[in-house]
């Protein structure tokens, strides 16, 4: 029996493959709790690597199966996440005692209305753990579904696909880029954390300015 840790990119790839990419991505897009522990960023990138063949021991996935695996658990994961909050996101939200679950509903709410829907839906993907919640937290805020679809096509096909192909072009271009992967995927996901400190700075400036 293969010993899977679904927190490790590497295990999940080894064990799955490209159908591992479309359930954690799945997960991650849209199921409140579960996805906070799951990778994205770190699970799309060393998939595209190992497209290009260039992983462990010459581990190789199919660069269109991990495309279109990616694009379908996005989507899925964050419709499903939508209508999830359409359905009872408020109920749910104020019963929680996950203090993190509780801090990325607001600052979904914040950034919907800084940023309008369609720009939230597309620069919340590419924010780890803000995903995860921004889309039941339209659903629960209203967001059209006609429009929440639109813009949640455009982010996760965005996001979904540029870290994959990222890791493919990398992997592609540098030799035995496997030695390298942990620090590359550290360096991705400290890339991606950065608007939500940015985020979390403003907050707290906003705080402390006296009121006018």
């Amino acid at each position: 029996m293969i010993a899977v840790n679904p927190m490790d990119s590497a295990s999940l790839l080894a064990a799955f493959g490209a159908l591992g990419v479309l359930v954690v991505i799945f997960a991650e897009s849209g199921l409140l709790v579960v996805g906070f522990v799951l990778p994205g960023d770190a699970l799309l990138f060393p998939a595209g690597v190992l497209c290009a063949g260039n992983g462990p021991q010459g581990a190789r996935l199919e660069l269109w199966q991990v495309l279109v695996c990616a694009a379908v658990g996005a989507l899925a994961g964050g419709q499903l996440g939508y209508l999830l909050g359409r359905r009872g996101g408020r109920a749910l939200l104020a019963r929680t005692s996950n203090r993190r679950l509780k801090e990325g509903a607001v600052r979904a709410e914040r950034l919907l209305a800084r940023y309008g829907y369609g720009k939230a839906l597309v620069i919340g993907r590419f924010i780890p753990m803000l995903r995860t919640v921004l889309h039941p937290a339209a659903g629960a805020l209203g967001v059209p579904t006609r429009t929440f679809t639109v813009w949640q096509v455009v982010g996760g096909l965005l996001w979904s696909q540029s870290f994959v192909l990222i890791g493919y072009t990398l992997g592609s271009a540098v030799p035995h880029i496997d030695k390298y992967l942990l620090p590359l995927v550290g360096v991705v996901v400290a890339l991606s954390l950065l608007p939500l400190l940015a985020e979390a700075r403003r907050t707290r400036r906003d705080r402390r300015s006296p009121s006018r």
